[in-house]
């Protein structure tokens, strides 16, 4: 409106109350309907404002100045890009600081002497709206440089604050003071003084601060007395932490400059005359030292001019040597690449440990490489291999090791070794020699595979787990030192799953399991199938409640059953003796044991070898019931078992032998028996009254009485055949009368059985009508705790006699020797060091010239006793050092594994077998064996009486301090009744701080020889050591 009421003053036109209505009404409608040309403008003559006014006009200016910040368009400076800076307008007086300020007022009123007509282009008013008529180009942007320039379309415009050099906060600290010269941009600080910027923490005695080339400064104290450094600076970022004598970093470039400098690189120390760090956190070092040892003066350092270090990942260097002692050593390379270990996995290449055997030579083991997929599994690929003498190839190894890992499901571990030796010894004598007498044996190959896996259990799944151990079934003797492999005579393994039916009672198992011997024996058992049916209430199938009987609900609630099948495939590469148990002659029959050897031609042997069946149990338990003390609880049992097979009897006169055939069908063969059991529990206590350490004692006894029963089986011929014998002639080649050929009592003179030798026999057999009697005792005593200071537990209890146990049985059915021999066990702790266990068997019957035993009790004969001793076993284990009683300590040596290249992973691995444990001073392990077996057959003339103790053995093993850092350990046997030493094994293990030596001596047997090892501890340097061994026998 103030736009047209300036126009009509230029058009020299009349003001508005002189222009008549006419004039008048134009001037209105102009009014209500507002200028298209431009707002704001201010009259040339204002009226004198009022607070009102102004307060109304500052609103208007600073929504004015707004409107035209958003509408105008910009346009970069063709030179740079960037927008012509303009001088940023102040506060008038009076305003409020850091508002936006108001545009003077300006009088828009048209100079007479501009010519008249459209605005030049680009032309603005005061308050920056676009005049009409002018152009639509773009004008340079008069925001100061560093602003936000947009282009036409941006509706939006915001400063941004200038980026300046320091990005975040800067904290000091200083025990004596702080300087600050603000002219020259720099602080000083002074005695333990600290710097943190981001990620950077800097220590030192003085550190100087310059903000002009954002540096800082640190330098160490020297103490004139000591003249000793003090207050070295300390660095410490992403990249590691310094140590030096004087430190320059520039927190803007992360550059540092590091003199007498040294860092900690993993599990080693970086030190140089002068060290540079990148921006990326690489270190470049000239006159570097590398080393594990954490002295301030290493034991022992790698030397190099330059060298380059990358956190976390490796060290590099140019020519190096090895410095012991500070002794150079002729040691070193041209170049040098150290690995460091990541926190997370990967693959690499394994070097190989070289050395020297006995009886193959040279050698290089253990090298291969690594390989990491992923974080569930990782595999060792490794070879070995032999140089042997200029006559025969040493021989040469590879094992392929593979650990898998899937959390909170399963883990396992899979060792595959196959070697490739010598067969016989090189060495022409059997002694420990390093003279050149060979000789060129043929090759062998052996292999050995070891799998563990073990399942994370879950409720209502499948458990899947395996135990593998088999291979070549020397590979142990010939490859291993290890005593308990090299003596282990019988390796099992299985492999197994099994799972219980959710929301069922039934459960299974599948089995595939192998039993392998030293002597060349293999038992397969391909499956091992088993399937259980838990304890059945019959009463709850008809839907009855618990309690609903009232009386005879006591009695039938109490029935139960359970049910069990198992079946099984066995296959075995040994063939057993092919006899009768009658003493009859067998056609084919065999008196001596035989072995297949395994080979794909011979599977048909093997599968024919094997035996199989089928075996059904039924239990049915009729209650427990409570009578006076005594608990009663009758059972009864029934089951069968399934064959596919069985074996028919023929007698040929000619041969005057047994013929056996073999028929196929399905042959089941039941049994059933019950049996009444009877027992109770009572106590006999001694109290002492009065503050006495032993309060009381008391015995535990419990009595059992059982009584079995189950009919006579051999008469069935279904099971028990009993073939024509007539013609069969007796030793003196005379013919036995048919009437010696008939049964007696039900009993045949030469029984037959249809299921010898089969997987489950034949169940069932003569009558039995049989009382067993066991006791069981048990001695306890409670005694005071001398460690309650709280008088909550004052006592404590402590067993004297774990178990003293007797059982006995007389069978009525049984037509002699009913009475069965008395069994003894009894075992005991004492001290908590000393374990006792003891078994023997006392026979009640006499025994003839022959040593058998006749229908006869000794109490008889003449002299009187009551029984003898038959067997008695004694196995007592003594375990005491200065902490037994005590928790035992289990503080981790920092020592690393010492690479002995003649142990290998056969199995779990053991964690802490090489680990040295100096906080107790000494421990002894104690193993006594004794077994006493009576000679029922008298001695005739000339003969030597037998030893009084089959089994009379001793075993020591332990380890002595002996000084501060050296241990020696032990670990050998005695036969008392051999008089022979078996397998000793002595070692020692010196602790050289950053280094170690590890020794092991094996005097006697086949694998005596020694080991001897010094190495670096750190595993960084684990290929840093010295090897020397000789072994008899070495893989």
């Amino acid at each position: 409106m103030s736009v047209w009421f300036g126009l009509y003053s230029e058009a020299r036109f009349h003001p508005w109350y002189r222009s008549g209505w006419l004039g008048i009404f134009f001037l209105s409608l102009f009014i209500l309907a507002g200028s298209a040309w431009g707002q704001g403008v201010t009259p040339a003559q204002p009226k004198p404002q009022t607070k009102k006014t102004t307060r109304a006009a500052k609103v208007q200016a600073r929504k004015a100045r707004v409107r035209a910040i958003l509408a105008a368009p910009t346009a970069p400076d063709t030179a740079t890009g960037a927008a012509p800076r303009r001088p940023v307008p102040t506060a008038r007086p009076g305003q409020r600081p850091g508002s936006a300020p108001t545009p003077p007022v300006r009088n828009i009123s048209p100079d007479p002497r501009d010519p008249q007509g459209p605005p030049p282009p680009g032309a603005r008013n005061a308050g920056q709206a676009r005049v009409p008529g002018a152009s639509q180009k773009p004008v340079p942007d008069t925001l100061a440089p560093g602003g936000i320039t947009r282009g036409p379309g941006d509706s939006l415009q915001l400063s941004v604050k200038r980026k300046g050099q320091v990005e975040t906060t800067i904290k000091y600290a200083a025990k004596d003071s702080i300087q600050f010269d603000v002219t020259q941009k720099v602080a000083r600080l002074y005695n333990k003084a600290s710097v943190e910027y981001g990620d950077t923490d800097l220590k030192a005695a003085l550190i100087t601060v310059n903000y002009g080339n954002n540096t800082m400064l640190a330098d160490g104290k020297l103490d004139t007395l000591k003249h000793k450094l003090e207050g070295r600076p300390v660095l410490k970022d992403k990249g590691g932490l310094y140590t030096a004598s004087s430190i320059a970093y520039n927190f803007k470039t992360k550059k540092a400059r590091v003199s007498e400098a040294v860092t900690t690189q993993g599990e080693g120390f970086v030190s140089a005359a002068v060290i540079k760090r990148l921006p990326d956190g690489d270190i470049n070092g000239l006159q570097g030292r590398y080393t594990t040892c954490n002295l301030e003066h290493p034991h022992f350092y790698i030397q190099a001019k330059r060298m380059k270090v990358i956190p976390g990942d490796k060290v590099i260097t140019g020519p190096f040597n090895l410095v012991i002692g500070d002794i150079p050593t002729p040691l070193g390379f041209l170049f040098g690449f150290f690995p460091m270990p990541s926190r997370s996995r990967g693959s690499g290449i394994i070097i190989p440990t070289f050395g020297q055997a006995a009886d193959r030579g040279y050698f290089l083991t253990n090298g291969g490489y690594y390989f990491a997929p992923n974080d569930y599994i990782g595999v060792r690929l490794t070879g070995d291999i032999y140089a042997g003498n200029a006559q025969s190839f040493g021989g040469w190894g590879a094992t392929a090791d593979v650990s898998y890992l899937k959390r909170y499901t399963f883990q396992g571990n899979f060792n595959f070794r196959f070697s490739t030796r010598p067969s016989n010894q090189i060495l022409v004598n059997d002694a420990v020699s390093t003279g050149q007498v060979y000789i060129k044996p043929p090759a062998a190959n052996a292999f050995w595979i070891t799998w563990n896996h073990t399942p994370v259990p879950k409720p209502g799944g499948g458990r899947f787990s395996a135990s593998v151990n088999a291979g070549t079934s020397s590979f142990n003797r010939v490859n291993s030192i290890d005593a308990r492999r090299f003596l282990s005579t019988q390796f099992n393994s299985s492999i197994s799953y099994s799972k219980q039916i959710r929301n069922s009672p039934v459960n299974y198992d599948i089995r595939l399991s192998q039993a392998q011997g030293t002597d060349g024996t293999m038992t397969f058992t391909l499956p091992d199938f088993s399937l259980g049916v838990a304890r059945q209430y019959p009463y709850q199938w008809f839907g009855i409640k618990p309690g609903a009987g009232g009386k005879l609900g006591k009695v039938y609630e109490q029935f139960t059953l359970s049910y069990n099948l198992t079946a099984r495939n066995e296959v075995s590469n040994t063939i057993a003796p092919r006899t009768l148990s009658n003493g009859l002659p067998l056609l084919g029959g065999t008196t001596a044991e035989n072995r297949i050897p395994f080979s794909f031609s011979n599977i048909g042997k093997l599968l024919r070898n094997g035996r199989n069946g089928m075996q059904h149990t039924l239990n049915i338990g009729l209650g427990s019931y409570s009578v006076n003390h005594f608990q009663i609880a009758p059972t009864v049992s029934y089951g069968e078992v399934w064959y596919a097979q069985r074996l028919n009897y023929s007698f040929s006169p000619v041969a005057q032998a047994i013929r056996i055939d073999t028929t196929y069908g399905l042959y089941r063969i039941n049994n059933y028996s019950a049996a009444l059991s009877l027992n109770t529990t009572f106590y006999g206590t001694v109290v002492r009254k009065g503050t006495r350490k032993i309060q009381a004692i008391r015995h535990k006894v419990t009595p059992n009485l059982t009584y079995s029963y189950s009919p006579d089986f051999t008469t069935r011929k279904s099971v028990y055949p009993q073939p024509d014998l007539y013609g069969l002639r007796n030793q003196f080649n005379e013919l036995i009368p048919p009437s010696q050929l008939q049964p007696v009592n039900g009993r045949n003179p030469y029984p037959f059985n249809s299921f010898n030798n089969f997987i489950y026999g034949a169940p069932g057999g003569a009558k039995q009508s049989q009382v067993s009697f066991t006791l069981q005792n048990s001695v306890e005593m409670k005694v005071r705790d001398p460690n309650d200071t709280t008088g909550l537990n004052p006592f404590r209890k402590a067993s004297l006699i774990d178990g003293l146990d007797f059982n006995i049985s007389y069978n009525f059915a049984a037509d002699s020797l009913r009475l069965s021999p008395l069994g003894v066990n009894f075992r005991t702790q004492v001290a908590r060091k000393l374990n006792l266990n003891s078994n023997a068997s006392f026979e009640p019957y006499q025994r003839d010239s022959q040593g058998r035993a006749v229908n006869k009790y000794l109490f008889e004969a003449s002299p009187r006793r009551l029984l003898r001793l038959a067997s008695a076993s004694l196995q007592a284990t003594y375990a005491f050092n200065p902490t037994t009683g005590k928790k035992k300590s289990v503080v981790r040596r920092p020592v690393a594994l010492p690479n002995d290249p003649s142990l290998g992973t056969v199995g779990p691995t053991n964690y802490y077998a090489d680990y040295v444990d100096f906080d107790i001073p000494w421990e002894l392990n104690l193993s006594y064996a004794a077994g006493y077996t009576t000679n029922p057959v008298p001695l005739k003339k000339g003969e030597m009486r037998p030893p009084i103790l089959a089994l009379n053995t001793v075993r020591a093993d332990g380890s002595v301090k002996l000084t501060e850092n050296l241990r020696f350990t032990y670990n050998f046997g005695y036969d008392i009744t051999q008089k022979t030493i078996t397998y000793p094994v002595l070692s020692f293990f010196r602790d050289l701080h950053c280094w170690q030596i590890n020794g092991t001596w094996i005097p006697f047997g086949v694998t005596r020889g020694y080991l001897f090892t010094i190495s670096a501890k750190s595993s960084l340097l684990q290929d840093l050591k010295l090897t020397r061994n000789r072994y008899a026998q070495y893989q």
